[in-house]
């Protein structure tokens, strides 16, 4: 549904809650109603709209937390929960969200993002230039080490911890690509259509997000076995859907000499797509858009 002109910087946040403690939540839902005020305010938008979608084994919000959460979060002009009865993954899960609201720009957001009470509206004025596909805020106080471009903030590809693209462009590329990612490498292959549409994926370092996560005593992050599988099995996905065969067969070479046993998952799973004819079509044959360079998707400017 197309927006009406007078909704032209109307804004929905949208977030996958799995097992999520609702204090997180409610930090989260707090500054984003603060964000709201501040753009009724200022008229810096046309409304925020936040929808949370449940994809945990059992319901998290009932229904009388949900009304309690209604009144508190007053300034957003809605708040909807849907719980999926399933664990959907990112991709999915967003796509469904998507198709709840009819705002101009959507929001993806981890649920243990704060953001900024501007972030938002700053993420949302680099759409005046027309070029914008899908913009990225700076997480603290962990920022994510990519390349951009300090005059235009032009980058390889958008985190969808925190990101902002027009519902039209999201529609018209046909949202995250859920047959193939069911989570990690979805928001990269977003941006990589994104940019293989014409249009530029940009960072906006005044749009400043909270994300907590939890680091290990030297910083390092911690994934569970079940992230170390799926991200393997997204590298895999990502490469092959972007003509990167090179890739694929040298992922799976290094993955098969491994002793973690979810790599040994990831390839067995990649393997049995294939041989179903389950992949989907191929992307950037001329490989003009797709990044595979030591691990990484765009260039970074510093190591981890």
């Amino acid at each position: 549904m197309a927006p009406s002109p007078s909704r032209e910087r109307s804004v929905t946040v949208q977030s996958i809650l799995y097992g999520t403690e609702l204090g997180a939540l409610e930090r989260t839902l707090e500054a984003l109603d603060t964000s709201a005020a501040l753009a009724r305010r200022d008229g810096l938008g046309d409304g925020l709209r936040v929808v949370l979608g449940d994809a945990s084994p059992h319901r998290l919000v009932s229904d009388e937390v949900l009304a309690g959460y209604r009144s508190r979060f007053g300034e957003l002009e809605s708040l909807d929960y849907l719980f999926f009865g399933e664990n959907t993954g990112t991709a999915k899960g967003h796509n469904t969200m998507a198709r709840l609201t009819d705002s101009a720009y959507l929001v993806t957001s981890n649920p243990d993002i704060v953001p900024d009470a501007r972030a938002l509206w700053r993420m949302l004025d680099l759409f005046e230039d027309p070029s914008t596909g899908m913009v990225e805020a700076k997480q603290l106080p962990v920022e994510h080490p990519k390349e951009y471009d300090v005059a235009t903030g032009e980058t390889g590809w958008a985190a969808t911890a925190f990101a902002m693209t027009p519902r039209d462009l999201f529609d018209e590329l046909g949202g995250f690509d859920e047959q193939t990612f069911f989570m990690y490498c979805d928001d990269v292959d977003y941006s990589w259509l994104v940019r293989e549409a014409g249009r530029v994926v940009r960072f906006q370092p005044a749009a400043l997000a909270f994300h907590d996560k939890r680091l290990s005593l030297t910083g390092a992050w911690q994934p569970t076995s079940a992230e170390t599988f799926y991200s393997a099995q997204a590298a895999l996905l990502l490469a092959h859907k972007w003509s990167r065969e090179d890739v694929v067969e040298r992922v799976l070479a290094d993955f098969g000499r491994s002793t973690i046993p979810e790599y040994a998952d990831a390839v067995a799973e990649f393997e049995r797509r294939r041989d179903a004819g389950l992949l989907v079509a191929q992307h950037d044959p001329e490989h003009r858009v797709g990044y595979f360079a030591d691990g990484y998707y765009t260039k970074h400017r510093y190591a981890l």
